[in-house]
């Protein structure tokens, strides 16, 4: 950890699972021996070992790298300020995680998350109060193969992000750095709406595919499970109105498309996290939506029913 360059700009990737690896390798790989760049993971386990023995190997849809961060760690007290903190945890690991990582936030430093659901910028700014908290999202089909392995598919591999209150040199300097590492990452105008229009997605086929045990292409073929995913669609829709998020109406038609042309037998991650019975992102993909159509008055009886019934399955 010493003899670094102090005025290097210096990121931590928390969460070296199939988003961090996909996103936080291709960065590594990049800035590796980059004197204005400096990337580090903090990981744990046999994962950590390998990445710290081998470098991470990322094999993606438009070749394989081999990714050597500036460092790996699992150990708070081995941490330094950085100037940007990329999340990239499971939304039920968000609290913990970031208190492990505490001794890297400073007040100079922006908090960048990339987790699934809406509600972890607001989690976050609760914890660091006066700390720089972005939102951000991706789409991208990644997943931890074994110790030291990230893979990607589907070549989509796009990163969002952006803040209503940071400076426009700040966005353009990440979204560069991004870019110069071959990310295909945008700072958008109106960062809010991007996320929800993700979220219409996740939340929706999340919430159905764990609800109903079973596959995307198998609810679209049968009338009732269509018309309970549309039901969820629309309360979802309401939600974010109501929250001053306007998604148009024919981005459900278009969405409903978009999941027919996957493969029969996709499913969602959620799902796939209740089948081996542990932790799931239920709270922030289902309760959330619940939970906010009752601040806001929003009638959500589909998403209550559904919350109700896989939460008695946690």
């Amino acid at each position: 950890m010493e003899n670094r360059h102090t005025d290097k700009y210096k990121i931590l990737i928390l969460g070296i699972g199939g988003i961090g690896g996909y996103f936080g390798g291709k960065l590594a790989a990049h800035y590796r021996d980059s004197p204005e760049v400096e990337v580090g993971f903090f990981a744990r386990g046999a994962h950590a070992d390998e990445i710290a023995k081998n470098g991470l190997q990322l094999h993606t849809t438009q070749g394989n790298l081999t990714a050597r961060p500036a460092y790996v760690t699992d150990n708070p007290d081995a941490l330094h300020p950085v100037d940007l903190l990329i999340c990239c945890v499971k939304s039920y690991d968000l609290e913990d995680s970031l208190q492990r990582v505490r001794p890297c936030i400073s007040e100079n430093t922006i908090i960048l998350p990339l987790l699934n659901g809406v509600d972890a910028p607001a989690r976050i700014r609760e914890m660091f109060q006066g700390t720089e908290v972005w939102e951000g999202c991706v789409y991208v089909i990644a997943r931890l193969a074994a110790p030291g392995i990230v893979k990607e598919k589907g070549g989509m591999g796009l990163l969002y992000f952006g803040s209503s209150e940071a400076s426009p040199d700040k966005l353009r300097r990440v979204e560069s750095v991004f870019q110069a590492a071959g990310v295909r990452a945008e700072a958008a105008v109106d960062i809010l709406h991007t996320i929800w229009a993700k979220f219409l997605f996740i939340s929706a086929v999340a919430t159905a595919t764990s609800y109903l045990d079973t596959s995307m292409g198998a609810i679209l073929e049968k009338e009732d499970s269509r018309q309970l995913l549309l039901r969820l669609l629309g309360e979802l829709q309401a939600v974010a109105k109501a929250k001053g998020i306007i998604l148009s109406d024919d981005m459900i038609p278009a969405m409903l498309q978009r999941m027919a042309s996957l493969p029969y037998g996709t499913t969602s991650s959620m799902h796939s996290d209740f089948q081996k019975g542990g932790k799931t992102e239920l709270e922030s993909l289902t309760g959330y939506v619940v939970r906010e159509g009752e601040a806001l008055d929003v009638p959500v009886p589909t998403y209550a029913k559904l919350y109700a019934a896989l939460k008695g399955r946690s």
